[in-house]
């Protein structure tokens, strides 16, 4: 439709053909040389010229109240544009751009011919995610490879029929991919992730959590291959050892970001190879996994570090925890859900010594009222808060840190039963610019939201 569009007031444009790789130049001609082809394509029937601009800021009141001339190659879309100018050219690649990949292959692709063109041009296909696409499988990734080579980011998350033989040749032909991300494809195993280590040494980010077969063998490969990783994740990958993490460690010493979950054969011995030979590390998570103190304290000579997720350590003490505060200067969000050990004087001393410090979780720790009011009155950082299941949480604590503390824009007590609903919606009316998390009130921000999208209970019924 938007190629079918019909000006009343100015004559529409001869339709034309354009090669992909053409654009504007000042003058008027075709920057790639297509200025010389137009006089001798006009013989032909085939003429390159530019897409029509759109109308200048500048222009009589009566020709910007006309519609601009839509030709099948130009688009004159009344959008606010910022600093429009004379000059200024509209192209269908900016719309394209910001379509995923299942709208442009079926919905823009159908427009017309030029747009079919355009959709299959190669600077829409450098980043593809097919994350959830049960139809995605071997033969289209194989298809991909071989007409796609420049291919730099690829998601296949949850894609259930995609195996390691499709994953292997999309890395032998994409030698120029950069990040990877395979969640949840419990069917791949080390095949895919060697074949993507030795054939694609540019990988910075490899995000492959919640796959079971993947073992040692790919995490030394690409410890040899990939001195350039930045960005891992391999949470719930059970195969995964110390020995895999060390080699990993020892040959990427770029590496900022590491996310392991659950992984039940990473020990201390992991968690020290990292802080030795990872010094750039920022971001640091081993929630679930069998370290303890005596690994954690390594995590002291990472200077650049900002978030460390240590939730469910079975053998976290408090020493500890206070140390790797003092030590980390910017650390900006500390997670310590589900360790028991955690009591009120550890928080107090990550409330003084945190100065970067915004995000603190401490779900289900034995803190009391004691760790809520330290925390108003010692940090003038933290913004988030989140005491879910302290049982020991009073109204008092809840109330004293809304009033004390400067910066706190979000306070979750979630199943903090000692604090009445009536203490949370006086806190509520009190200090509006704070979020006060409760069974209620997430219901009625939930319910509020529905009713802004336009749902009534009336309409719910009768559906």
């Amino acid at each position: 439709q938007v190629c079918k569009r019909k000006c009343s007031e100015v004559q529409r444009c001869t339709p034309c053909k354009q090669p992909r790789c053409a654009f504007a130049a000042p003058d008027g001609g075709l920057e790639n040389g297509g200025g010389g082809e137009a006089a001798s394509n006009s013989e032909t029937g085939h003429c390159h010229l530019p897409l029509c601009p759109l109308p200048s800021s500048s222009s009589s009141s009566a020709s910007s109240s006309s519609s601009p001339a839509d030709g099948c190659c130009g688009l004159g879309l009344h959008a606010d544009l910022p600093h429009r100018t004379e000059n200024t050219l509209f192209f269908p690649s900016q719309v394209l751009s910001h379509l995923t990949v299942k709208e442009r292959c079926l919905c823009a692709s159908l427009v017309c011919k030029y747009w079919r063109d355009l959709c299959l041009d190669f600077q829409f296909w450098k980043q593809i995610d097919l994350s959830g696409l049960q139809q995605v499988n071997d033969d289209l990734l194989v298809k991909i490879a071989s007409r796609r080579q420049n291919v730099t980011e690829i998601n296949i998350s949850d894609c259930r029929a995609v195996h390691d033989h499709g994953v292997s040749s999309l890395a032998s032909q994409c030698p120029g991919l950069q990040k990877y991300t395979a969640y949840r494809c419990k069917q791949l195993g080390d095949i895919s992730l060697c074949a993507l280590a030795t054939h694609c040494p540019l990988l910075v980010k490899v995000h492959v959590g919640n796959q079971d077969k993947l073992t040692d063998a790919a995490l030394k490969k690409l410890g040899e291959h990939c001195s350039e990783l930045k960005d891992i994740h391999l949470g719930q990958c059970y195969g995964i050892s110390d020995d895999g993490i060390m080699a990993l460690a020892r040959g990427c010493p770029k590496l900022q970001r590491l996310y392991l979950q659950e992984n039940k054969m990473v020990t201390d011995q992991s968690v020290r190879a990292v802080a030795e030979h990872c010094p750039e590390l920022q971001f640091v998570g081993f929630m679930g996994c069998p370290v303890t103190s005596q690994g954690v304290i390594h995590l002291t000579a990472l200077r650049n570090l900002s978030v460390l997720d240590l939730r469910h350590i079975s053998e976290l003490n408090n020493e500890t925890v206070m140390e790797v505060v003092r030590k980390c200067r910017n650390l900006s969000s500390l997670n310590l859900c589900l360790n028991w050990s955690i009591n009120d004087r550890c928080v107090e001393i990550i409330a003084k010594e945190g100065r970067s410090l915004k995000e603190l979780y401490l779900v289900s720790c034995k803190i009391t009222d004691h760790a809520l009011i330290a925390i108003g009155q010692y940090s003038s950082t933290i913004e988030t808060v989140d005491a879910g299941w302290c049982k020991d949480i009073t109204d008092q604590g809840a109330t004293q840190i809304a009033q004390s503390s400067k910066s706190l824009r979000y306070l979750g007590l979630m199943r903090c039963d000692k604090v009445n609903e009536e203490t949370v919606e006086r806190l509520v009316v009190q200090y509006p610019h704070i979020v006060f998390s409760t069974v209620m009130q997430d219901c009625k921000r939930t319910l509020e939201r529905a009713y802004q999208m336009g749902w009534s209970p009336n309409t719910s019924n009768t559906s």
